[in-house]
């Protein structure tokens, strides 16, 4: 998979990140408590969404 940053609230690796995928998704970076084997820290966790959901929302007018 090949994974973009597309914004992120600091320069850290620890901070809120949004990345875009080849696969037509996004991976966000955020507060959770789970591991997925990925090198962020233990308190945040990666969350993949299609592209499409989030183009719904929009033209739905929910975000």
């Amino acid at each position: 998979m090949k994974v973009t940053k597309l914004i992120s609230t600091c320069d850290l690796k620890d901070c809120p990140t949004i990345y875009a995928t080849d696969r037509g998704t996004f991976l966000v970076q955020g507060e959770t408590p789970d591991d997925h084997g990925l090198k962020i820290p233990a308190h945040e966790t990666l969350v993949e969404v299609p592209v499409e959901l989030i183009k719904k929302a929009i033209v739905d007018g929910l975000i």
